[in-house]
């Protein structure tokens, strides 16, 4: 009876969907990727919630400060970040996944400005809002000819740049729009420059001080592949309008 029971339970463990281990996520807003709407919570957030799902795991997402949020996944504390663009220091204290969508990362402008971006050079001497430890390349951020103020949020360089206390401040386009329109700001007293600053690959991340952060990092690698195979990846993109 002993042996029947024991064999019982490890049958009850091993099925598809029980006892499922639930991890930690955690970013700051930034629609249509990460929202504060609990029933429409962002591509990154759904697609990480999808993926994890087809390898036994749940996610229990919270929002907080992207500079929290990064301290709290690179000590552990926190499992995952949902959307994470690529540097080469944090590649000391974070494991990448595979990218899974791309951010054009524009310099927005006032409108009627005629300013257009070419390359670093131009940039000299101007004021450029950027968010406090957000991932803008090792040669922007490098860079001593222009000033680089930091704000907590893109809503804060927006208005900053309403008010001609920075030139130009700098966000994926879809992102900017999305937040402009949350917000309640205006679009048209904006601008976009043509060319963009660079092309962001997005990426999961876990922290190497987690023990189990390149075990997640797989698992959603794996999860990403089934969720592409099975049309879960498109349906969740077309859902927010990027498709």
């Amino acid at each position: 009876m002993k042996k029947i029971f024991t064999v019982g339970l490890l049958f009850l463990l091993m099925a598809p969907g029980v006892m499922a281990r639930t991890l930690t996520a955690a970013q700051d807003p930034w629609p249509p990727f990460v929202t504060t709407d609990a029933s429409m919570p962002g591509i990154s957030v759904e697609l990480l919630t999808e993926a994890m799902k087809t390898q036994g795991y749940d996610v229990e997402f919270k929002i907080m400060p992207w500079a929290r949020a990064l301290d709290s996944v690179s000590k552990g504390t926190i499992d995952l970040l949902p959307a994470t663009w690529y540097t080469e220091a944090r590649t000391d204290f974070l494991h990448y996944s595979d990218s899974y969508l791309i951010n054009e990362l524009t310099f927005i402008k006032r409108a009627g400005d005629s300013f257009q971006f070419s390359d670093l050079s131009g940039l000299q001497g101007k004021t450029i809002g950027i968010i406090r430890d957000y991932g803008y390349g090792d040669a922007f951020l490098a860079s001593d000819s222009f000033d680089k103020p930091e704000a907590n949020n893109l809503v804060t360089n927006l208005k900053k740049l309403l008010a001609n206390r920075i030139d130009l401040t700098l966000e994926d386009r879809v992102v900017a729009l999305s937040v402009m329109k949350e917000e309640g700001m205006d679009a048209n007293a904006f601008a976009f420059t043509n060319k963009a600053l660079s092309s962001k690959p997005l990426h999961v991340t876990s922290g190497k001080a987690n023990p189990d952060g390149a075990l997640f990092i797989n698992a959603y690698n794996k999860g990403l592949e089934a969720i592409k195979a099975n049309g879960t990846f498109d349906k969740i993109v077309e859902k927010y309008g990027i498709k």
